[in-house]
């Protein structure tokens, strides 16, 4: 269905690398709503007095809202096209941000947070799934492209919002990027627009692609989906917990505002590492879905999760110390914002093109599910453990992932293929 700016106005806008980094803008402006949060976590629990567990419940709120309401603004975007949800969602990104500088109580900002949420849902999912319809033929390479802006973009960010929460206080931080970022989000989205029918491209990589467009109400019946699911979930929820506890991680350990030279600047170390490890972050998912594209994305998988997993070990075993946190800090990233892209692009592999939104929308919400663990280890912690024991199940369940991915999804996926059908001139990559 063709609505008023869902189709492009102008030859310019309908070209597809346009388009593609419109998506990656975007996504940057969205990305530190996730990823710049731990910068606020000590700030907010000084002033207000409240705990580490009560705070990240806001964290928990936002992922779970921004992932579990995808599928409807997936819905939304294979309907009426990118531009409406992007615009919208531009709206309740800013409100989220500004309301946070007013919240002083819980309610608040359990409120903000759940606002934010449908602003990055909004976001995330349809340039996303935006992607996936432009690049049939590079669906690892266009969705870890647009994935590394919200993984990446926070980079950006890192050091002006830790100036200013210094400087300015926290509130005036969430009240100035609450705009800038709302603002430019929604000037951006007036140009996203859907590929028209002429532009749809055959795919032609390497990898398995079905030949029949499931929607989501059918696709959710297979039980290969559910399986995919628990692997998102099994591998996001330690990457979530390093996004979201990182800062008190290393105030545990005792450096986080240890001063870092680099490049002739000084930057405390949580800084420091936050800024490396979002570019890490950001990098690994356009790398990670083109050798997807080229390997398979169940050899990418084990490869990856794996390291995951290794990642997280050198933490829990080295991390004590500042330069090995700067090390390992970074690899956990690099390991895990991988999975933005590979995820997405596997679905439209195995569930068809037409309704890749919606489809990738709703395998997002995956995540949601695993960020409900960021309190838990809070609380493990709290209750007079220490990080070592989050630390090491998150590497354990990461590295189990991966094995799954190569054991029993590759296989899973082959007998799919053999009974649904794949494009032509296809070669499966499960070896």
């Amino acid at each position: 269905m063709a609505t008023a700016g869902s189709r492009a106005g102008s030859p310019a806008l309908g070209n597809r690398w346009l388009q593609l980094l419109i998506g990656i803008a975007c996504m940057a402006l969205v990305a530190n709503l996730q990823y710049a949060w731990t910068l606020f976590v000590v700030p907010m629990k000084t002033q207000n007095h409240w705990t580490g567990a009560q705070i990240q419940t806001a964290f928990s709120i936002f992922v779970l809202v921004e992932t579990w309401l995808v599928p409807l603004e997936g819905w939304l975007v294979d309907r009426f096209g990118p531009r409406p949800v992007v615009m919208g969602g531009a709206l309740f990104v800013g409100l989220s941000w500004v309301l946070d500088s007013f919240a002083t109580t819980l309610p608040s900002l359990y409120v903000a947070a759940a606002i934010a949420g449908i602003g990055a849902g909004c976001v995330y999912g349809t340039c996303v799934g935006n992607a996936l319809k432009w690049f049939p033929d590079r669906r690892g390479l266009a969705a870890g492209l647009t994935a590394a802006g919200f993984g990446a973009g926070a980079a950006l960010t890192v050091i002006p919002i830790a100036n200013m929460i210094h400087e300015s206080g926290y509130q005036q931080t969430f009240f100035t990027f609450g705009l800038i970022q709302g603002i430019a989000i929604f000037i951006l989205g007036i140009a996203l627009v859907r590929p028209q029918p002429s532009a749809k491209i055959k795919p032609a990589t390497r990898v398995a692609t079905s030949t029949i467009d499931y929607t989501p109400a059918q696709m959710i019946r297979k039980p290969i989906f559910w399986f995919i699911y628990l692997l998102f979930v099994l591998v996001a929820g330690g990457g979530l917990i390093a996004t979201a506890q990182l800062g008190p991680i290393a105030k545990a350990f005792g450096f986080a505002k240890m001063p870092m030279q680099i490049f002739g600047a000084t930057l405390p170390l949580l800084t420091l590492a936050l800024s490396i490890d979002n570019l890490l972050n950001g990098l690994t998912r356009p790398i990670c879905g083109f050798l997807s594209d080229r390997i398979g994305r169940e050899n990418t998988m084990l490869i990856v999760f794996s390291g995951e997993g290794l990642a997280l070990l050198g933490m829990n075993a080295f991390g004590h110390n500042p330069y090995a946190f700067l090390v390992f800090a970074p690899m956990i990233f690099l390991c895990w914002g991988e999975i933005y892209s590979i995820f997405p692009a596997l679905c439209a592999d195995t569930f068809g093109s037409k309704f890749a939104a919606s489809n990738a929308g709703t395998l997002y919400t995956a995540k949601g599910t695993a960020s409900l663990l960021v309190p838990i280890a809070s609380l493990m912690v709290a209750g007079g453990g220490s990080w070592d024991r989050v630390l090491i199940s998150a590497a354990v369940v990461s590295v189990a992932a991966g094995l799954l991915a190569k054991l029993v999804l590759a296989p899973m996926r082959r007998r799919w293929f053999d009974s649904n059908g794949v494009e032509a001139g296809v070669v499966l990559q499960t070896h």
